[in-house]
């Protein structure tokens, strides 16, 4: 209707008029629902209950004497209590828009106080403590006006004399040094991981190139043995004829060996005993014939038919070889070794049949080398 107002949510309708307001004021405020004005009888403004925002930046000087630049940031707002807002009605209600500055200047004026009775160690490290003393000290005069600071922060503070970077080069120093040790720390871990990972690896490439070059020997193996079992059973096959020929062969040298002895030796032995009978069948005619013409020509007859007999002997004993196949080696020595045994033969048979005589004196029996001079 037309002279039916209605205040938005964050404001507040503040009619002055005849009638009094609340707590003997001389307007009413109107908050939350509508009402109506009646123009010629009063008059109704709009006050702000918004937030508003106050940005500082002030030079404090801490009890250490080291100047200091802070920058905070506050909060504030008309409060909603009917008092408050008749306080900030007779204050604001005309300049609003100066509330921000005046405000600003109230907080950085605690801010300065405040900052003053503290060390520059202990506003880095609460900052927060320092904002709520702020905003405590601040609160008295704040009601008066009918303000309320939601939030104070500080948001930096400066160091035009390098006191803080002062303050912090040991302490970054020591943070840069445990950085580096951590890092070198970290570097020689993953140094260690990556000689250990390379030492694995060059132990499995190790071991698959064993199992390999096993593999490889295996098969080369395999393949020489192939290759060589055609001649090796050819080889053994030789080997084995080899000593079938040998035993064959000895079988057939102890065979000849017993031809021998029966073609040779046994006839030989007989026709020498048949010799030695006849000769002492001589012997004995001669020592009858010795008897007859007297003792002392016995040896000489003796002597001379056994000269005359000797041929014979000989003869005999060559007969007895006669058609036995006799192999005769190193030439004429060979041939000469077989007629010195003859006579040896002979010569033995000489002197066993002399021996039988009584008085009759052995020659010694010649030698091979004496037998070839003579």
């Amino acid at each position: 209707m037309f002279f039916y107002r209605i205040p938005e949510p964050d404001q507040a309708l503040v009619i002055s008029g005849a009638k009094a307001g609340a707590s003997g004021a001389q307007f009413r405020i109107v908050t939350g629902h509508g009402t109506f004005v009646a123009p010629w009888r009063s008059r109704a403004r709009i006050l702000s209950l918004d937030l508003y925002e106050a940005e500082l930046e002030e030079t404090c000087v801490t009890a250490q004497g080291i100047s200091l630049t802070v920058q905070a940031v506050a909060a504030f707002k008309v409060a909603d209590d009917f008092q408050s807002i008749a306080n900030a009605a007779r204050r604001f209600l005309d300049q609003q828009d100066q509330m921000v500055s005046l405000v600003g200047q109230i907080l950085a004026g605690h801010l300065r106080s405040i900052v003053g009775s503290l060390t520059v160690e202990k506003m880095i490290t609460d900052r927060n403590s320092l904002a709520q003393e702020v905003k405590s000290a601040s609160s008295d005069e704040m009601e008066k006006l009918g303000l309320v600071v939601d939030s104070f922060q500080i948001q930096e503070i400066g160091d035009p004399s390098g006191y803080i970077q002062n303050l912090a080069a040991p302490h970054i120093a020591e943070v840069e040094k445990n950085a580096r040790i951590a890092q070198a720390q970290a570097d020689q871990a993953a140094t260690e991981r990556e000689q250990e990972a390379n030492a694995q690896k060059a132990g499995f490439v190790r071991d698959s190139e064993i199992k390999q070059a096993s593999a490889r020997a295996e098969i080369q193996a395999a393949q020489a043995e192939a290759d060589q079992a055609g001649p090796l059973a050819q080889a053994k096959a030789v080997q084995k004829v080899t000593e079938e020929q040998t035993a064959l062969a000895v079988k057939q040298a102890e065979k000849r060996e017993a031809e021998l002895v029966a073609e040779v030796q046994k006839p030989a032995d007989a026709e020498a005993y048949k010799t030695v009978k006849l000769a002492q069948a001589q012997r004995d005619s001669m020592q009858a014939q010795a008897e007859a013409l007297g003792q002392g020509n016995l040896e000489r007859i003796v002597a001379s038919k056994m000269v005359e007999m000797m041929p014979a002997i000989v003869e005999s004993l060559a007969k007895g070889l006669n058609g036995a196949n006799l192999s005769i080696v190193n030439g004429a020595e060979g041939m000469g070794q077989v007629v010195t045994g003859l006579v040896a033969s002979a010569h033995s048979i000489y002197d066993t049949l002399l021996s039988t005589i009584p008085g009759s004196v052995v020659a010694p029996t010649p030698t091979d080398n004496s037998l070839q001079k003579t």
